[in-house]
């Protein structure tokens, strides 16, 4: 058995589980036994792709950025965590000095070391080094699954917050897929009265009412934004107040603007094309806004609270799980649409 297999991207297309040196902790970090890693839409498509706009993968790259482990290590300085601490990892490491991150906005900060983004190494591998104050000691009654899923959970955090989704809103959440239902969930948590959620297909669409969406709307190709604008209305009463578009499809993005109430807010999750063409004079002349995101800031600790709380469930988002030696299997189940995955979680314990 190999002390340390870790999944490695080469190139597009070469993924491959190859042994690697077990690393040691630096001062201010720890190291950790990894135990959940889940698989991402952006791992999938830096594996098929081998680049996400800017980010290409020019030299091989551990994968893995939603995980959770249980420390092992602990590095100089560390006063916070100890050897058999379960944390869940917050993948992002910024600078800590310019300007972003002195004023809160780190998730923006130009020298962020964020895992499994060129080129950074992820953390899909049986041990793995992070710096502890980016590490988040979870309660005993709290898995290690659900401490890996904080990571998406975090997003739908950032997003209802840049959304000002709070008691009374109602939401349209655009895309049933890992990330349109945490920020479900995430929406409903906030006390949103009505969430209604979007997509084409019906299996997401289902796992979607049963995480709690008050109304599901099947959209097809031959509908148009303001068709699908009109669906809403009749589900809300109204247009939406805060619309999450988590798809990035141009069609999602126009149906969203169009769906949104004067005065509401539309947030910009999902990533598509980098050009895309949308009514701006409609979201102008009725005060939409139309907000981006970009990952997430100061969101763990809330994500958190929730799940540990019990006012979110994450639990349901995981469909498959694999072996770390299996995980180019995960990845293609992953990117199968025929295997109905919503979340595939990697188990990296040699137990």
């Amino acid at each position: 058995m190999s002390a340390n297999p870790t999944a490695v991207l080469f190139k597009t297309d070469d993924l491959q589980v190859v042994d690697r040196p077990i690393p040691k902790p630096g001062p201010g970090q720890v190291q950790i036994a990894m135990h959940r890693v889940g698989i991402c839409g952006s791992d999938v498509h830096y594996w098929t792709h081998g680049a996400i706009g800017d980010f290409i993968v020019r030299a091989p790259m551990v994968m893995g950025h939603e995980s959770a482990g249980i420390v092992s290590e602990v590095g100089e300085g560390v006063t916070t965590l100890r050897v058999g601490d379960r944390v869940a990892i917050e993948p992002g490491v910024p600078c800590r000095r310019c300007d972003y991150c002195r004023t809160g906005d780190y998730n923006l900060c130009p020298d962020m070391k964020f895992c499994a983004t060129p080129p950074v190494d992820g953390s899909l591998a049986r041990y793995y080094v992070h710096d502890a104050d980016f590490c988040f000691k979870l309660p005993d009654h709290v898995t290690l699954e659900e401490g890996a899923l904080l990571e998406p959970l975090s997003v739908g955090v950032h997003a209802c917050n840049r959304a000002g989704v709070r008691v009374g809103s109602k939401v349209l959440v655009c895309g049933a897929g890992p990330i349109g239902l945490v920020n479900l969930l995430t929406a409903k948590a906030y006390g949103a009265s009505i969430v209604v959620i979007t997509d084409l297909d019906t299996n997401r669409l289902q796992k979607a009412k049963e995480m709690g969406a008050d109304h599901c709307i099947q959209v097809t190709t031959e509908m148009t934004a303001k068709d699908i604008a009109h669906k809403v209305k009749e589900c809300l009463g109204d247009l939406a107040s805060q619309t999450i578009e988590c798809t990035g499809a141009e069609p999602s993005i126009c149906a969203g603007i169009y769906s949104t109430r004067s005065g509401g807010t539309l947030v910009l999750v999902g990533l598509g094309k980098p050009v895309v063409n949308i009514p701006i004079v409609d979201a102008s002349v009725r005060e939409v806004d139309i907000r981006g995101i970009f990952r997430y800031r100061n969101c763990y600790p809330t994500a958190l609270e929730m799940v540990a709380g019990g006012s979110i469930n994450v639990k349901p988002l995981v469909t498959h799980h694999f072996e770390l030696e299996k995980s180019l299997e995960a990845f293609k189940t992953a990117n199968n649409p025929a295997t109905g995955a919503i979340k595939v979680m990697i188990n990296c314990n040699a137990e």
